[in-house]
């Protein structure tokens, strides 16, 4: 994101545009890092819980700035402004789960299925939109979102409809929103903003690795959740012994 006032704008808006922009891209760090660590610390712990509070706060306002700032932005405002509405929407979606006490829901819940159906009818108008004009390929990053948008508002409507979530889907509903919102951040940087990185790295294949890597530990916090016979099955090569 690059935020700018014009040059004849007054001092004070040059100080304003840069302290968002640095609000911005303080809050994405600290949420990459306390991501991470949330995701490889033990689930439960004190790390973990520390960690997972800061994440919650930094994404707030990173997606915040981003989804609210982005309109005003010269290039990428629909995809900027949907990625960063819905990232926030999967952040305190997610937040709300645990917080949330087991088997219930709230107005919140019941409020916030309208983000996910809003960014996936928004998609679909794209879809429209495109095939009119021809540019559909353009709207290649909305498209993806749009479609893990519907997935969420059917989550979203089915645990209404149930009255709420509890015991390992409760627990997997948190642990994928907030993995996608790591996942987000992780690839806006890494990817998204190659140019800012030092060549040696931005040349490298890490910025994919480490993007990436983020789906991948999600797909294995999910088997280990959903499926624990099949993790314990799949773990068990590894802990057996070496022969003497």
């Amino acid at each position: 994101m690059n935020l700018e006032a014009p040059a004849d704008a007054p001092l004070i808006l040059h100080f304003a545009a840069a302290a968002i922009l640095w609000l911005h891209i303080g809050g994405g760090t600290v949420g990459i890092l306390s991501g991470w660590t949330a995701m490889v610390a033990r689930k439960g712990g004190r790390t973990h819980r520390i960690a997972g509070n800061a994440f919650f706060v930094s994404m707030l306002i990173m997606a915040g700035i981003g989804g609210a700032v982005a309109p005003f932005l010269e290039d990428g405002r629909l995809t900027n402004t949907t990625a960063g509405v819905f990232t926030f929407y999967l952040v305190a979606s997610a937040w709300a789960t645990v917080k949330r006490r087991p088997g219930a829901v709230g107005r919140f819940e019941k409020a916030a299925v309208a983000v996910p159906l809003g960014v996936a009818a928004f998609g679909l108008y794209l879809v429209w939109l495109g095939s009119q004009d021809g540019k559909a390929g353009g709207y290649a990053t909305i498209y993806i979102f749009a479609a893990i948008a519907a997935l969420a508002a059917v989550c979203d409507l089915r645990m209404i409809a149930a009255g709420g979530v509890s015991g390992v889907g409760r627990t997997a509903r948190h642990l994928w929103r907030m993995t996608l919102a790591l996942l987000v951040a992780t690839g806006s940087f890494f990817i998204g903003q190659q140019d800012v990185l030092p060549q040696v790295i931005g040349d490298s294949p890490l910025p994919v690795v480490v993007t990436l890597a983020v789906p991948l530990l999600l797909a294995y916090w999910l088997v280990r959740v959903r499926l624990p016979g099949v993790y314990r099955t799949l773990k068990r090569p590894f802990l057996r012994k070496a022969p003497a």
